[in-house]
């Protein structure tokens, strides 16, 4: 039987995981024992350890061999193979891959946190300071001073001075709170 297309354009995009799900449901179901499974990446197939292990278990219950091209777990002829040695280093390589991903996800978190905390998580900055866009607001309510006028005045776009007077505006909605 000659092997399965299922990715045609391997070197122009990188699958999502759910298209890679569908693939490997569509293999899955022409697999026979002693066919080989090669795909490019594991982690095209598999998110985490569990994925890993379950995609293992699959194809050790099926007999299909398991080749991985390139990453951590490509040195291996039968990545499926059930054998003590094969097992224990999976089991390494994907604990280790877990625990980095994990640490990664902590410090997201953490940057985030901390940019947060510092008020500059949420986009830039609005282009008229707290002074300037009080400014804006008096000479608009007070004054009649048109839009275009403003923007000119503080050199900034008149969607800025829009944004500034969004609440004063008719059928705007009210300014956008950056927590």
């Amino acid at each position: 039987m000659p092997p399965a297309d299922v990715e045609r354009n391997s070197g122009r995009a990188r699958l999502s995981y759910r298209r890679a799900a569908e693939l490997f449901a569509k293999v899955a179901t022409a697999a026979h024992p002693g066919d080989v499974l090669t795909v490019s990446e594991l982690f095209r197939l598999c998110r985490d350890l569990v994925d890993i292990h379950n995609v293992r278990a699959w194809c050790q219950a099926r007999g299909v061999v398991l080749r991985v091209l390139s990453g951590r777990l490509s040195n291996f002829h039968d990545l499926a193979a059930n054998d003590a040695t094969t097992d224990l280093l999976i089991n390494v390589i994907t604990a280790v891959g877990q625990f980095q991903h994990d640490i990664q996800n902590e410090q997201t978190v953490e940057g985030i946190a901390a940019a947060e905390a510092e008020g500059r998580y949420r986009g830039r900055r609005p282009a008229l300071d707290d002074v300037r866009r009080d400014e804006v607001r008096t000479a608009y309510q007070n004054e009649g001073t048109s839009i275009a006028a403003l923007a000119r005045a503080h050199s900034v776009s008149r969607a800025a001075v829009r944004t500034a007077l969004a609440d004063l505006l008719p059928n705007q909605p009210g300014p956008a709170v950056h927590s």
